[in-house]
C-alpha cells in the first residue's frame, strides 16, 4: 500500500502550502467535504482564496513557518520554490508531506472507475465536458479539474458512485503517480521541456501513462505524437479505441457542420452511425474533445442517446474561453491558453467567430517555455487583429533566460506591452468599438486585468 493511502486513514488534519492554485482547489474541496479538518496558506489574493474562505477554511496569506502547526499532514503545490520558508519548515518538522499529486494518486484509486484525461492541450475543457455528461446522464461522478465546472461552480466534486473524472497533467511526470481505469490521451506536443529535453523522452511518458489503464486507452487517432505513444501497448494487447476524423478511427466524426465556430456532426462508431451531436462550445478542436468524452462516457455506461442530450447544455470551463462580460457592444473573454498550440486554436477561433476586431491581451508564462518557444509565440500571436502583453510571470522559475515581453514585442508588428495590469486593460478600452472581442490569455493571473476591463467599460457607460 502507498504511504499516502495509509495516512489518509489515519489523519484528520491536512495544511495545504499553496492553496489556491487551480490544481489545489479540487482536492480540497473533496477532502472538506469527506470531513477532514483544512487549513492553508498562499502568496496571492484570488478568487480561488475566496471560495476556500467561503467553505469555511482558514487561510492565510503569506507562507511562514508558524502556518503548519497543528497539522497532521502537509501538502504542497510544485509551484512552490524548493527555499520557500514555509516548505522549509515543513520539512523540519518531521510531519508527514507530499505533494499534490502523491495525494491525488491516493484519491484516484479510492475509485473503480478512474477515468485520467491527459494531453498537452484540452485536459480542463474534457474533463469538464465530461464531468457534466456524466452528471447530465445521472452517473454522479467525483472530479477534479483544472477549471471551474459551471454545473457546480466549483473545480471539483465528490459524488456518490466509483466514478471519478481527474485531470492528469504530464508536468514533471506528476501523472505518473496517478492510477486511472481508462486513460484518455488527447495530443502529444512539446512542452514543459526544460523538465522533458527531448520529444521522446515526453512520448515515454505518456506511453507510460495510458500503459496504467487497466481497463481501455482512449486516443487522438488524428495526432501522430499520440499514435506514436499508444503503438507499442496497442501491439503489446492493450484495450484501445480511437476517436477523431481520420478514416479508421473507431469513433469518427463526419459531415461537420458550423456556425459561428460552434460544430454539429455524426458520430460514427465502427461503421454505425449513432447520431448527431451540436457543441455548445466553440472551435473545431472540441470536436475531437467531445468524441473522447462519448467515449468514455459510454465505457462508463452513459447511452449515446444521453451523450448527445447532455453536450450541447455544456458551455465551457472557466477560463476557457469564457465570455466575461458584454457592455456597449465590445465582448470581454478569458482564455487559458498559454502554449503556442492553445493560442493558435484559440485566436483563429475568436477569428472566425464574426467580431469586428479581435484584441489579444495575452501574459507569458514561464521564462524557460517563453524562451524555448520564442519563435512560435512570435507566429501564432500575430494572427489577432491586435496582441497587447504584459510582462512574464515567472512563477516557480528564476529569468536566468534573460527573456522579456519587449523582446516579443520587437518581432510582432504593431504590438504593445505594459508592465501593469491597469496598463494593458487602460489601453484595451481606450481603442476597442463595438463589435470587438477583447480576450485575455494565459495560465497566470492575466484574468485579473479582464476584470478591470469591465470595471472601466462600467464606468464609462455610467459615470458617477
Amino acid at each position: 500500500m502507498f504511504e499516502i493511502d495509509q495516512l489518509l486513514r489515519e489523519v484528520k488534519r491536512i495544511h495545504f502550502i499553496g492553496i489556491g492554485g487551480s490544481g489545489m482547489c479540487p482536492i480540497v474541496e473533496i477532502l472538506h467535504t469527506q470531513g477532514y479538518e483544512i487549513t492553508g496558506s498562499d502568496n496571492n489574493e484570488t478568487d480561488n482564496l475566496a471560495r476556500m474562505r467561503a467553505l469555511g477554511i482558514p487561510v492565510t496569506l503569506g507562507q511562514t513557518p508558524e502556518n503548519i502547526e497543528g497539522a497532521e499532514l502537509i501538502i504542497y503545490t510544485a509551484a512552490i520554490l524548493p527555499d520557500n520558508p514555509e516548505l522549509l519548515a515543513a520539512k523540519a518538522s518531521g510531519i508527514p508531506l507530499f505533494e499534490r499529486n502523491d495525494l491525488l494518486g491516493a484519491l484516484t484509486r479510492h475509485f473503480s472507475n478512474c477515468i485520467g484525461v491527459s494531453g498537452t492541450h484540452g485536459k480542463t475543457t474534457t474533463c469538464a465536458m465530461l464531468t457534466h455528461l456524466l452528471l447530465s446522464a445521472g452517473l454522479d461522478p467525483s472530479a477534479v479539474i483544472g477549471g471551474k465546472l459551471p454545473l457546480t461552480g466549483t473545480n471539483g466534486r465528490i459524488g456518490s458512485t466509483e466514478h471519478f473524472v481527474c485531470e492528469s497533467c504530464e508536468f514533471q511526470d506528476h501523472f505518473l503517480k496517478l492510477s486511472p481505469n481508462i486513460a484518455i490521451l488527447l495530443n502529444v506536443d512539446e512542452d514543459h521541456m526544460e523538465y522533458f529535453k527531448t520529444l521522446a523522452r515526453l512520448k515515454q511518458s505518456f506511453t507510460q501513462f495510458a500503459g496504467s489503464a487497466d481497463k481501455l486507452i482512449i486516443y487522438n487517432g488524428d495526432d501522430a505524437n499520440t499514435i506514436d505513444c499508444v503503438r507499442p501497448l496497442l501491439d503489446a494487447g492493450k484495450a484501445a479505441v480511437s476517436c477523431g476524423l481520420s478514416e479508421g478511427c473507431e469513433f469518427r466524426a463526419v459531415n461537420l457542420t458550423n456556425e459561428h465556430e460552434y460544430y454539429a456532426f455524426d458520430v460514427v462508431k465502427g461503421g454505425e452511425t449513432l447520431g448527431r451531436v451540436q457543441l455548445g462550445v466553440p472551435g473545431k478542436h472540441n470536436v475531437g474533445n467531445a468524441l473522447a468524452v462519448i467515449a468514455a462516457a459510454m465505457a462508463s455506461g452513459a447511452s449515446f442517446a444521453q451523450c448527445a442530450a447532455g453536450i450541447p447544455a455544456f458551455h465551457g470551463a472557466g477560463r476557457r474561453f469564457e465570455t466575461l462580460a458584454q457592455i456597449d457592444g465590445i465582448t470581454v473573454a478569458d482564455d487559458y491558453a498559454h502554449h503556442p498550440k492553445e493560442l493558435e486554436v484559440t485566436l483563429e477561433t475568436a477569428m472566425r467567430m464574426g467580431f469586428r476586431k479581435v484584441w489579444a491581451v495575452f501574459q507569458p508564462f514561464t521564462f524557460s517555455r517563453t524562451a524555448m518557444l520564442f519563435d512560435d509565440f512570435v507566429r501564432v500571436l500575430q494572427i489577432p487583429d491586435h496582441c497587447i502583453m504584459t510582462e512574464i510571470m515567472g512563477s516557480r522559475e528564476v529569468n536566468t533566460y534573460n527573456i522579456y515581453t519587449s523582446q516579443l514585442a520587437e518581432k510582432i508588428p504593431g504590438s504593445v506591452w505594459f508592465d501593469s495590469f491597469e496598463g494593458v486593460a487602460q489601453y484595451a478600452v481606450d481603442h476597442a468599438q463595438s463589435g470587438d472581442l477583447i480576450i485575455t490569455l494565459g495560465c497566470g493571473d492575466i484574468y485579473k486585468a479582464a476584470k478591470i476591463m469591465i470595471k472601466k467599460l462600467q464606468e464609462r457607460r455610467n459615470p458617477a
